[in-house]
């Protein structure tokens, strides 16, 4: 009688056959004993480890994870997000200077700037209290932005025209202003086009990757920016880039890039918000004559007005809202600036290194001490 050995492959018992021979060869010589010719089974040979399906999946599954793992943490980029300017990259603590006419590392779209001249003017001293503080002026300012009457600095229709064309940067561009892509077309016509005065701090928004990136950067005196009601910069036009507050910064900033003619890190400004919705923005052209344009408007409705009684902003120090999570697209809050009843009403002194800029329009210091030279901590 024949019995089938178990699941293990070990017989149990005798085969019914004859027995499949000694374990080594015979010492005759001869050949090997054929199997037996019952019903028994030899038995079955045992697999080696790396044989088991389940193992070798397992371990095909860990070598792929350990590669993807090493090529991320191998990117350039770190797998962080950030702005690349074409392979260099900012890191923490520096700001990138952006001149009026560069586009700049990733932009949003083509150059909508119609415009990019104005009159400089240099903001007054302030003492700042901390490396990561700036001088602060509100959005609603008189004689904080320029332009030329009845011209637009920016081509807003054409900046709508763009974003429409490519719905990812819609996307992108509707996430840092916080309104939905369809309501980009109305936001951006609710802005205002002017043109930048005073170099300026911000935060700049580009496009890399199928998202918004963010880096901190000062934009020269001459950009022409779109802004809203309460006076912020929130549209870079020379590359339809959405711009937000400035983000503090965890050491004194480090300026990276080409500086212009005439920088100076102690005249960099930041916009706070105006207390109020602006109705009329009070500019100054080119030539010194000033005017006003209502907000959203492209120029149209421009109309010649009286030099204000303060012709340069006046300014406090204020310092940029607190360091945000970089891998968010949306703009930071702003805080509001510290009011500073005791700057003087007197015209600062222009910086005459401006490149390509006339002269300003107030007339040079009197010696009272407007002067900003050395006067200023760089920070």
């Amino acid at each position: 009688m024949s019995v089938e050995p178990p699941s293990s492959g070990r017989p149990t018992g005798p085969p019914s056959g004859p027995l499949s021979g000694p374990s080594q060869p015979p010492s005759g010589g001869g050949p090997p004993s054929e199997p037996p010719s019952g019903g028994g089974q030899a038995p079955e040979p045992r697999r080696p480890w790396w044989g088991s399906v389940p193992r070798v999946a397992l371990i095909a599954t860990a070598v792929v994870a350990a590669v993807i793992l090493a090529v991320v943490l191998t990117r350039p980029d770190g797998g962080g997000t950030g702005a690349s300017d074409g392979g260099t990259r900012t890191s923490e603590g520096e700001v990138f200077l952006q001149p009026a006419a560069d586009t700049g590392p990733d932009p949003f779209t083509e150059s909508t700037a119609k415009e990019s001249s104005a009159s400089p003017v240099s903001p007054s001293p302030t003492e700042l209290a901390t490396p990561n503080a700036v001088q602060g002026v509100q959005g609603g300012a008189p004689g904080l932005y320029g332009g030329t009457r009845n011209v637009a600095s920016c081509d807003v229709e054409k900046q709508i025209t763009y974003l429409k064309g490519a719905p990812d940067k819609q996307r992108a561009f509707a996430s840092v202003a916080r309104v939905d892509p369809p309501d980009v077309p109305a936001y951006l016509r609710s802005l205002t086009p002017v043109v930048l005065r005073i170099d300026t701090r911000v935060t700049n928004h580009g496009y890399s990757n199928g998202r918004a990136t963010d880096y901190q950067a000062v934009l020269q005196a001459g950009t022409a920016v779109l802004v809203d009601d309460r006076g912020m910069p929130r549209v870079r036009c020379a590359c339809g880039n959405p711009l937000s507050a400035p983000v503090a910064q965890q050491s004194a900033p480090k300026t990276t890039g080409d500086a212009w003619p005439g920088f100076k890190q102690s005249n960099v400004v930041a916009v706070t918000p105006a207390p109020e919705p602006v109705d009329v923005f009070v500019m100054c052209e080119p030539d010194g004559e000033w005017f006003e344009r209502h907000k959203g408007d492209t120029g149209a409705r421009d109309r010649k007005t009286e030099k204000p009684d303060t012709p340069s902003p006046s300014v406090s120090v204020t310092t940029p809202t607190g360091t945000t999570d970089t891998t968010s697209s949306e703009p930071p809050t702003s805080e509001p600036p510290t009011s500073d009843p005791g700057t003087s009403p007197e015209p600062p002194t222009s910086d005459p290194g401006t490149s390509s800029q006339p002269p300003p329009p107030p007339p040079p210091g009197d010696g009272t001490g407007n002067d900003t030279t050395d006067q200023v901590p760089s920070s």
